[in-house]
């Protein structure tokens, strides 16, 4: 099993937007305070590019060597895959992570590729 990280820098200027826009309504002058500080140190987060969200690939294979063109021998590795799948699935669900299946190859080759681009711009830096 192999497990892909990804790292994103989140855009909070929404989340600024609408602080900014409840702690206009306030009246209360303390909340007006807190609020102002929070939207500093979420400012500053964002200035320092600490502010990110990451997403967990796991890439389940299967080692058995055996004849794969051999049909039984591809319904018993498909198999052994899905109890795998669905063993992590559960083990994870147990920890409160949500699990999302990605079956496309096209949505494969993309989550490869901005990983990929992003290790190599990375590594320009």
């Amino acid at each position: 099993m192999q497990i892909l990280i990804q790292s994103k820098k989140e855009n909070l200027d929404n989340h600024i937007k609408k602080i900014e826009e409840n702690s206009n309504k306030k009246e209360n002058k303390y909340l007006k305070e807190i609020s102002e500080s929070y939207i500093d140190y979420i400012k500053n987060l964002n200035k320092s590019k600490k502010s990110s969200s990451k997403e967990y690939y796991l890439i389940i294979s299967n080692e058995k060597s055996e004849d794969k063109n051999n049909l039984n021998s591809k319904e018993m590795i498909k198999t052994d895959l899905k109890e795998k799948y669905f063993k992590i699935k559960e083990n994870l669900a147990r920890c409160g992570n949500l699990t999302i299946e990605i079956n496309e190859k096209e949505d494969i080759v993309k989550i490869y590729n901005t990983f990929l681009n992003t290790r190599k711009n990375n590594n320009k830096e």
